[in-house]
């Protein structure tokens, strides 16, 4: 998976925002998969993932969007940063021990 910016945690929040509460942690898992499956078929074809584009959080979650919108500050959409910014904080101390 590519490099995280804050379009890449906003756009993955309104993506995992649609899911119920209790599958969040799931959707950004499947998100988060999917990401790095796309950077790697781009990395070895040199070319967009059909579906996923360029590995980046935001172009997988922008698939799944497909237009739909949100209120930008609502407390539903900053949770949902909340939870993926904790979920990458904890995936970089685990890679960072090994």
């Amino acid at each position: 998976m590519r490099r995280v910016g804050l379009m890449d945690l906003h756009y993955a929040a309104r993506a995992v925002q649609i899911a119920q509460p209790q599958r969040r942690e799931a959707a950004f898992l499947s998100l988060r998969w999917r990401a790095h499956v796309a950077d790697k078929y781009v990395k070895r074809l040199r070319k967009l993932h059909p579906t996923w584009g360029d590995g980046s959080l935001r172009t997988v979650a922008l698939a799944d969007l497909g237009g739909t919108e949100c209120d930008l500050m609502s407390s539903d959409l900053l949770s949902c940063i909340a939870i993926f910014s904790r979920m990458l904080a904890h995936n970089s101390e685990a890679n960072a021990e090994r």
